[in-house]
């Protein structure tokens, strides 16, 4: 009996154990495939070295002079600001304490230690009413969540009859007779601002990316179908008459980085003033509070154009989610998808070279608009507390056949000292043969500080071929170029971009046609590139002219409304086009299809030439020894480095290539997939620095950023962001610098410089015309025309590239027509490379292939996508024909760009290090207890021991 109890208890606990082997072996096989996302999840950024914290501090220091030049102030009737007596305030706004600090997703960043609105008022001396402030705390109520991780769009303000009572606000007249407003938007990563407050509630929490959702937090009052998400709600509204019935003295703060309707303002003559926000990053409150006191006098002016209607831009009409369907037969329609059941989704910028201040200006000129009725501050609009007298300093213009410049006197004619911006525009003739604004930002500086009475004569200079636009028509060549067409061409100093100051000059030249060496700047003749991704089938028939007085509006209407079938017999309505299933086949030629190999032989690969990386530190580009090295790279190196791109370049034993570390975002050092994700200092964002106006705090933010870097041990960075701000509801305009390319350019240009000057480098983004979020990862098919396409959404690219010497740039998720953005070899080897001379790392946003099966690998690498961000691989990691010659030739051509880069960058001193991680010292440790607790278990199941006396008897 005790011989069958004996033998069952060795069965139970051998199976026990073995059990527990099996799952000992199967997690360290878990642990082994996914070793590189554990690795990212547990490193962290060591903010705590010397190195670190002199970054750091400098980082906060940078920060906080950006925000000191970046803030704008709108209006300041009757003198209101600053406040130098009586600094006792009372502020309206439940936005007051919780504000938006930056924005969500990839591009945000740790302000959990950041200057509060409430800090930044009080450390200049103002007395915030604490009962206010705490009866707004009271509420409970929340900050909506915004970004790649749910979307919920709700207004958070609480209700106005109900919190407005006349008790709370006797309390307030009594404590103060001045009043501030707070108003605040977000906006983040994944999803475009709301341009109709109608959603249900359907916000789930875990991640669902649909809104808004008032319901959440009893806001279902707020869900206006007549509203949108950049205009009062009815709670502010209510509000707003609530405090103007009680405050005669009104500061209105507009706290976000998206331009927000403001005419309303109109209507309350006791709001006085009007100071603008924008993202403000770690310490930007604190300059609120100088700005507000009168310590600081500021000198921020707009990036963007502030309409009286948002919605009135001719970008929107073509902004948000459209969608192809397929007309059933019946009276019904589907929605198209690809072979891959991704939606075909698309978006028409219909309105062209128009954006912004460009159509405004452009259309007031013409007489099509009323400028003041739709206009209520221009583009570089912004006021100071002092006054200053511009003027063009008599024969200082020099204009050859390269080159214009001309001085300007600054002279400070107020009472305080104070900077002033300079900004010079030209007028190019419009013939009718290629679209012109009637006038474009040229050049502009920023004085030094001023002193009452003091001047300062600054130089503005920009090149005659600045004033060429592309003729994409093939006008004035067989291949499209850029043209200086003959006419009269006019410099103006502006105050902004409609209120000029005073001419600069003018002059007539002839026509010039850049078509067959380029402009000065190119490395080959700029030429059309997009005609087979952006004509053809799905393409826009016409874009928006000034013709007759832009005569032709009626082109922005491309799109109707379609009842399409839904699941489970459902139906929704959708904005889209009818095409049919030749076009399905089409795009998913366009985007599936790999082309047979040209190439006969594949590359050499895995010979043993000695070479390390080490010995090709400053060797050119094109020097053909690189070719030996090349030689030494194996397959299986050349498909890694490749596929495994996210985060970091992959360590290549053969060629001695250290591994290095990429890291998010815009606002600064982000470790996004680290278990403390937030690492860096948060810097404003990029709306705010561009706000500043001054190129040297472009630099000077770059260079903080690269110190931060090299304390922490990065090398590359995903950064600068520099798309453009299209439209006001664009999710990530806070990652981005202005509507201007020029601006955005000269602002990226000396980031990347001021960053790389340590050694590391930048990967600009989203390259390219990725300037909405709204259907981004269904490679949202985005046709424009070869003009728009250079002139506006290449041309800040175009500068971080040739005066910046950016050395890195991601490809976006959106198509520039018919074809995913990383897979063309126009944008990623004619222009970016053989254009502008482009020799860095290429880089995919985000990559999964399971997710986004669009994003076809072999396709990248042939285009000159030379790495994938494969961020939480392996999964999601695709296959690589690696029998494919062509494949091979092109990774071998990527690993070159690759291999340069990092050559001559601090990776081949600060390459990440070789230690064990400490999670595999701790997973070893238990695994040899778990082995020790295992062998033991079963020695003692199955030794071997003498019976006991009891047992023998």
């Amino acid at each position: 009996m005790a011989g069958k109890r004996k033998k069952k208890f060795r069965i139970i606990m051998s199976s026990l154990l073995s059990i527990l082997l099996i799952i000992g072996v199967g997690g360290n096989v878990a642990l082994s495939y996914y070793s590189d996302v554990i690795t990212a999840y547990f490193t962290k950024i060591d903010i705590t070295t010397p190195e670190a914290k002199d970054a750091r501090a400098h980082s906060e220091e940078v920060s906080q002079q950006i925000t000191d030049e970046g803030l704008v102030l709108l209006q300041n009737n009757d003198n209101m600001l600053p406040i130098t007596t009586n600094k006792k305030v009372n502020v309206f706004g439940w936005s007051f304490t919780a504000p938006v600090y930056l924005g969500s997703g990839s591009g945000a960043a740790d302000a959990s230690t950041a200057v509060t609105p409430r800090a930044g008022l009080e450390a200049a001396g103002f007395e915030v009413n604490e009962q206010l402030y705490n009866d707004y705390i009271a509420t409970g109520i929340e900050r909506p969540v915004s970004g790649i991780e749910g979307y919920d769009w709700t207004i958070p303000e609480p209700v106005a009859s109900e919190f407005y009572t006349e008790e709370r606000m006797k309390q307030a007249t009594e404590f103060s007779d001045t009043a501030v407003i707070f108003l605040a938007r977000a906006g983040g990563e994944g999803k475009d601002l709301p341009a109709v407050l109608d959603g249900p509630d359907t916000y789930d929490p875990n991640g669902s990316t649909m809104g808004p959702s008032g319901e959440r937090f009893g806001n279902s009052d707020d869900l206006d179908p007549n509203k949108h998400y950049l205009e009062l709600s009815n709670r502010e509204l209510g509000m707003i008459d609530a405090v103007t019935k009680q405050f005669d003295k009104i500061l209105l703060i507009v706290n976000g980085s998206n331009t927000f309707e403001l005419e309303w303002v109109n209507d309350y003559s006791q709001i006085k003033s009007i100071v603008t926000v924008a993202g403000p990053g770690q310490t930007g409150f604190a300059s609120l509070g100088k700005v507000l006191s009168g310590e600081l006098n500021p000198s921020g002016k707009t990036v963007d154009l502030f309409a009286t209607d948002v919605l009135d831009a001719p970008a929107m009409q073509n902004f948000g989610d459209f969608r192809y369907v397929i007309d059933n037969g019946d009276g019904s329609y589907s929605a198209a998808v690809d072979k891959n059941n991704v939606p075909l989704t698309y978006v028409n910028y219909a309105e062209g070279i128009f954006v912004g201040y460009r159509y405004y200006e452009t259309a007031a000129s013409e007489g099509a608009i009323n400028y003041d009725e739709k206009v209520h501050f221009p583009f570089g609009h912004g006021l100071s507390y002092t006054t200053f007298a511009q003027e063009v300093v008599p024969n200082s213009l020099t204009w050859n056949e390269t080159d214009i410049s001309v001085d300007v006197k600054v002279t400070n004619t107020g009472s305080v000292d104070g900077k002033e911006v300079v900004q010079l525009y030209y007028s190019a003739p419009f013939t009718g043969q290629i679209e012109k604004s009637s006038i474009e930002l040229a050049a502009f500086t920023k004085t030094d500080s001023l002193k009452p009475g003091e001047s300062e004569t600054v130089k503005l200079t920009f090149k005659v071929e600045d004033m060429a636009s592309y003729d994409d028509n093939k006008v004035y060549s067989s291949t499209g170029s850029y043209v200086l067409e003959q006419g009269e061409y006019q410099l103006m100093l502006m105050k902004n971009s409609h209120d000029k100051i005073a001419d600069a000059g003018s002059k007539t030249l002839a026509q010039v046609v850049y078509d067959s060496t380029g402009r000065s700047s190119d490395q080959q003749a700029s030429v059309n590139q997009f005609d087979d991704l952006v004509t053809g089938q799905g393409s826009i028939e016409a874009y928006l002219s000034r013709a007759n007085g832009f005569a032709n509006m009626d082109v922005l209407n491309t799109s109707d409304t379609y009842t399409v079938n839904a699941a489970e017999g459902a139906t929704e309505q959708v904005r889209g086009k009818v095409v049919d299933a030749a076009f399905v086949d089409y795009i998913n030629s366009k985007r599936y299809d790999i082309p047979a190999d040209e190439q006969e032989n594949a590359p050499t690969t895995g010979v043993a030439n000695g070479k390390m990386l080490s010995d090709y530190v400053g060797v050119d580009y094109n020097d053909e020894s690189w070719n030996e090295m090349l030689d030494q790279l194996t397959v299986q190196e050349l498909v890694s480095l490749g596929t495994l791109g996210g985060y970091r370049t992959l360590e290549l034993a053969s060629v001695g290539k250290p591994a290095t570390v990429d890291y998010d975002g815009p606002a600064g050092i982000s470790a996004l997939l680290s278990k403390d994700p937030m690492s860096g200092v948060a810097f404003p964002s990029e709306t705010m620095l561009a706000q500043t106006w001054n190129i040297e705090l472009g630099e000077a933010m770059g260079d903080a950023v690269g110190a931060e870097a090299v304390a922490y041990n990065v090398s590359g960075w995903y950064a600068p962001g520099v798309n453009i701000h299209r439209s006001a509801f664009g999710g990530r305009n806070f990652e981005y610098y202005s509507e201007d390319g020029l601006l955005s350019g000269k602002f990226a240009a000396e980031v990347t410089k001021g960053y790389q000057s340590h050694g590391g480098f930048a990967y600009m983004k989203h390259f390219a015309l990725n300037d909405q979020e709204i259907n981004r990862v269904k490679g949202v098919l985005t046709w424009s025309n070869e003009q728009a396409i250079r002139e506006i959404y290449l041309k800040g690219f175009e500068y971080a590239v040739k005066e910046g010497g950016a050395q890195g740039a991601m490809s976006g998720f959106n198509s520039i027509g018919n074809t995913w953005a990383g897979a063309s070899p126009a944008l990623l080897k004619e222009v970016l490379r053989n254009e502008w001379g482009f020799k860095g790392i290429v880089n995919t946003d985000f990559f999964i292939n399971v997710s986004y099966p669009y994003m076809i690998a072999d396709l990248a690498f042939r285009a000159g996508n030379d790495i994938l961000l494969t961020g939480v691989a392996p999964f999601g990691v695709p296959e690589i024909n690696a029998d494919s010659n062509d494949t091979l030739w092109a990774m071998r051509d990527n690993a070159h760009n690759v291999l340069y880069t990092v050559a001559n960058s601090n990776g081949m001193e600060n390459g990440i290090s070789t230690d064990m991680p400490q999670w595999v010292v701790i997973t070893i440790i238990v695994d040899v207890l778990l082995a020790l607790g295992i062998i033991t278990g079963f020695y003692f199941i199955f030794r071997k021991r003498k019976p006991d006396a009891q047992e023998v008897a």
